[in-house]
């Protein structure tokens, strides 16, 4: 590392912790651009100075309410507009939710995630959700909920309901979201976003790469995140899982060590956060994944299913924390 890029990194640590200015776009992507080991190093570093090195936080993402999304997302086979093989479905009851808790936690998360297909929530859907995130708080678990985006007043409900989290993605940087969604703008989530910190919940908000963005736009993700004030407390990156009729299927795949460079920035720019691997993580490896967890994620999506994609299922994880001596977070993440 260049020791005016050095300064620039000790510089901006402080900035971290005063939840000052942070990164740039041009900074990241010098981060980026370091020989792996280097990167590798310096976020292992950060890693090791605010969290337990060795424990990775468990969560569970059960779809409450799968397909018929009004939205483009060139990336999801849950919009109604694409021929996949996602099936529209009814809202799920709070008995089912309530079971499907108990089992997560049985399987040792502690966090607990719904997503519901919405480009928004009305209010009778809000209602049934509130009961739910009642009925996961009631299981001992921390909530998460992503429900698309929110009007005035459904976060302040959310949050007397007891929700921890609000998960809403940026998806991407800014000069590549028009080439992803059009239903939208990056600005509407940034909206419900700023309602989500007005009511007090904790974001969890991160991105996608492997969408066909350079570099650049990768750095300028992360800058983006990391430039939040203050930025997320839990940033799941997720690696484009391709679905056969999504209009980003064929899409080039993605280098896996970039994925890894990718969780190292985010460790290094938002070095207090849970940052998650989530989807895509199924087709890793372990190798890659033990890269990753040493590059400083400390969270993953728990279960044999994300969303509407695979997930490695229980029984692999569990071999892979005994073949790296990993073990579960107990609790939460952010209180």
């Amino acid at each position: 590392m260049t020791t005016s890029l050095l300064n620039e990194f000790r510089a901006n640590t402080a900035d971290n912790a005063r939840g000052g200015p942070r990164w740039s776009a041009q900074q990241v992507l010098a981060l980026f651009e370091l020989p792996f080991n280097d990167l590798l190093h310096r976020a292992h570093g950060v890693h090791r100075a605010h969290f337990d090195p060795n424990a990775v936080q468990l969560s569970t993402l059960l779809s409450v309410k799968t397909g018929g999304c009004p939205e483009d997302c060139g990336y999801c086979p849950q919009a109604a507009r694409y021929h996949t093989d996602v099936e529209a479905e009814a809202l799920m009851s709070v008995e089912e939710v309530a079971a499907a808790a108990r089992l997560a936690k049985a399987n040792g998360a502690t966090r607990f995630c719904m997503g519901a297909a919405w480009r928004g929530p009305k209010q009778r859907e809000l209602d049934q959700v509130i009961e739910m995130v009642k009925a996961v708080r009631a299981e001992g678990l921390e909530s998460c909920a992503t429900l698309g985006m929110l009007r005035e007043g459904q976060a302040e409900q959310l949050k007397a309901a007891g929700l921890d989290y609000y998960n809403h993605n940026i998806d991407t940087a800014p000069e590549f979201y028009g080439e992803i969604v059009t239903t939208r703008t990056q600005d509407d989530r940034l909206d419900t976003l700023e309602r989500v910190r007005h009511a007090g919940l904790h974001v969890c908000c991160g991105g996608i790469i492997g969408m066909g963005e350079s570099r650049r736009t990768r750095a300028a993700l992360i800058a983006q995140l990391a430039g939040m004030d203050p930025y997320p407390e839990s940033v799941p990156i997720n690696n484009l899982v391709q679905v056969p009729g999504t209009p980003l299927h064929g899409t080039e795949r993605l280098d896996p060590l970039e994925f890894v460079r990718t969780i190292a920035c985010a460790r290094i720019t938002m070095p207090k956060a849970m940052v998650r691997l989530s989807a895509g993580r199924q087709e890793m490896g372990e190798a890659i994944q033990a890269l990753c967890f040493f590059a400083g994620a400390n969270s993953i999506f728990y279960g044999e299913k994300l969303l509407t994609t695979g997930n490695p299922d229980v029984e692999a994880d569990r071999a892979l924390f005994a073949k790296l001596g990993l073990r579960p977070l107990a609790g939460g993440g952010v209180s």
